[in-house]
């Protein structure tokens, strides 16, 4: 009786290959999802880390089976597949490098430490009493992976937590409200952390109402999609001053150097780097692995998104 065919998988480049494999049943290749499919064609495609991959070859390559991405936002891919394409993403790899970004934005933009970064390069002693996280109220906008994930390392820092999601519960000891009460939730709250998908719902979001609804003083962190906040609402806020931004993500992005939230004052800005650490390759790995071994187990894959 003749072995089973393995499984073929594409990655985008040689370093995955010796990061994932060797994967028992599995035969791993090298294709990023562009230009011409490789013969015979991968029915697992992992395409490049960037937030929205070119999927028009996959998308016409009829031995695909699942498209696996290495970031957790999805938006702007799922139209690009048919539906016979299962669209996986990277639950569970990027929330713990996620969050602790947002803390560290939260805490950096408080501290004043992003002013304090411009000082030491002009050399100059400017110390000053700053906002401290703790007894801080915060309000964390989306309870999925990442928001979770935010609420547990804001936990030692002695502040008051909240969270809003598409339902009320009480999750992990954190009171989830619905989403229709952001609006009364919004004055109440120090520190804004949004940490939800973008969707056709959360596209905007952040707008002039939602902004005005922050109390003096408060500060938004983003580690979501840069289009859940309206950047121009966002800069027509923060030059007054009334509230202060620190974002890992914006809208349009990449910044362009120009732009004016670069030298708005109270605005800290990161260029995306929420998963971007060392805890990302061993953490898709894992992911990969498991992927192979369902697939070959005949189980579902995990992490389908549609």
């Amino acid at each position: 009786m003749s072995a089973p065919e393995p499984l073929l998988v594409s990655v985008p480049s040689e370093s995955w290959v010796r990061a994932v494999g060797p994967v028992d049943g599995a035969h791993l290749l090298v294709w990023d999802g562009t230009g011409t499919p490789p013969d015979p064609a991968p029915a697992l495609v992992v395409p490049p880390y960037v937030a929205t991959p070119d999927l028009t070859a996959v998308a016409s390559c009829p031995a695909v089976e699942a498209v696996q991405l290495m970031t957790i936002g999805f938006d702007g891919v799922p139209g690009q597949l048919p539906e016979r394409i299962a669209l996986l993403n990277a639950a569970g790899v990027h929330e713990a490098s996620t969050a602790e970004l947002a803390v560290a934005l939260a805490i950096s933009r408080l501290r004043g430490v992003d002013d304090d970064a411009r000082a030491m390069g002009e050399g100059r002693w400017a110390p000053s009493r700053r906002s401290a996280l703790a007894d801080r109220r915060v309000l964390v906008v989306g309870f999925g992976g990442v928001g979770r994930a935010v609420a547990a390392r804001l936990a030692p820092f002695e502040v008051e937590v909240t969270a809003v999601a598409s339902r009320a519960r009480v999750q992990d000891g954190v009171p989830v409200h619905a989403a229709a009460d952001l609006p009364a939730l919004l004055p109440g709250h120090d520190v804004v952390v949004l940490a939800c998908p973008l969707t056709e719902v959360t596209r905007g979001l952040v707008d002039a109402r939602f902004l005005a609804a922050m109390p003096d003083g408060a500060l938004l962190v983003n580690v979501a999609r840069g289009p859940v906040v309206d950047t121009a609402a966002l800069l027509a806020e923060a030059r007054t001053g009334r509230i202060t931004a620190a974002l890992d993500v914006t809208d349009p992005e990449p910044l362009p150097a120009d732009h004016e939230l670069w030298r708005t004052p109270g605005v800290l800005v990161t260029p995306h780097v929420g998963g971007n650490t060392t805890a990302f390759r061993p953490r898709m790995v894992r992911l990969l692995r498991e992927q192979v071994r369902r697939r070959l187990a005949g189980e579902g894959w995990l992490n389908a998104v549609r």
